[in-house]
């Protein structure tokens, strides 16, 4: 569910052939499709200039109430539309992951707590973790008690899920070749929230999403790479010992 500009036909086509419902993207007239522009070094950090264009116009659209969405995510988008979707999530009972990135510095300590309060679960990087502790005045463990489950990324690290009083450290998956960590992030959500509407365990989920990083990093560009369900799964077994399905 999103906003987008009149310059959106190349990217609706796309999404398109690739067979991702597009009932919930919205065209805001005489505005463009929100840009980022990142660079980075050759230690992989990374600097990003964005102009929001029609993402700031995220408000204007409900979350749908009507039974449909079993799970959602609220990441990065008009600050009012966070706000305003993280609050729909929540009065109509669909569980979510609260996922602030590149938008966390828009929030306060107070907006912050209410997010938190509201959501199902949080992911931060292991920078916005520290972010949120330094808004909040909290220890990443007092605020996984907020949430049903608080996932901190690590990069070349892994990842660690605060679950349950627990810190289950999920470790990398293998990797071919590095060529571009640029959206190797949004990859590892989607293995999380692909792993939560299946019902699997955390431990299986964290891998999931470790798998869909490794596969992003090894190629050029945000979403220019593809994987079949059996890629998937054989790259999970070679990483983890067996198999997700």
């Amino acid at each position: 569910m999103a906003t987008v500009g009149s310059d959106a036909a190349a990217y609706l086509e796309r999404l398109g052939t690739l067979g991702i419902d597009r009932t919930h993207l919205r065209e805001v007239a005489d505005s463009y499709t929100a840009q980022a522009f990142i660079t980075t070094d050759l230690d992989d950090n990374q600097i990003t200039a964005f102009h929001p264009g029609a993402m700031s116009f995220s408000h204007l659209y409900e979350v749908p109430g009507d039974g449909s969405i079993r799970l959602g995510i609220v990441a990065p988008d008009g600050r009012d539309g966070m706000l305003a979707h993280a609050a729909q999530f929540a009065e109509r009972g669909i569980p979510f992951i609260f996922d602030p990135g590149q938008g966390l510095p828009m929030f306060d300590a107070a907006e912050l707590h209410a997010f938190l309060d509201q959501a199902t679960y949080a992911v931060l990087n292991d920078y916005e973790a520290q972010l949120v502790v330094e808004k909040t005045g909290r220890t990443i463990e007092t605020l996984a008690r907020q949430v049903g489950a608080l996932i901190v990324t690590r990069g070349g690290q892994g990842s660690d899920i605060h679950v349950g009083g627990r810190v289950l450290h999920i470790p990398v998956a293998r990797t071919r070749r590095l060529v571009d960590p640029t959206g190797c992030g949004d990859a590892y959500r989607a293995g999380l929230l692909y792993g939560l509407a299946s019902g699997m365990d955390w431990e299986t989920t964290g891998r999931l999403g470790a798998v869909m990083g490794a596969l992003k990093i090894e190629s050029s560009g945000a979403q220019n790479h593809t994987a079949s369900r059996d890629e998937i799964a054989d790259r999970f077994s070679e990483s983890f010992g067996f198999r997700p399905w």
